[in-house]
């Protein structure tokens, strides 16, 4: 039983210190999310930061409330794929620790 818990307790520390890595490598990655075929971009940290926007220039002078909606969109764009990459790597992170169903990490 004590055999067991120690490694319980080492698995835990060994995850604590994947997932304080993870963090900081999602800090460095950034995703571009786009719409309207990729003619508004937005690059965004994966602390949901935007980085960067880009708007073709066929569409500078069209339908303002056009434009207002595609970066938008590209705004969306990016927040879902950096919140699918969050996903994706806690999810490696903490595989084969035995966590409840449902259980949500703190960020």
């Amino acid at each position: 039983m004590k055999n067991a818990l120690g490694n319980l307790m080492q698995q835990a520390q060994k995850m604590q210190e994947d997932l304080k890595k993870a963090q900081e490598e999602l800090a460095t990655m950034q995703v571009v999310g786009e719409s309207g075929g990729g003619l508004v971009q937005i690059t965004m940290s994966g602390k949901r930061e935007a980085r960067k926007v880009f708007i073709d220039s066929s569409l500078v002078g069209e339908d303002r409330d056009m434009l207002e909606d595609m970066v938008a969109a590209a705004i969306n764009d990016a927040v879902n794929k950096v919140g699918k990459l969050k996903k994706e790597k806690m999810a490696s992170v903490t595989a084969g620790m035995p966590l409840p169903p449902g259980f949500q990490m703190p960020f």
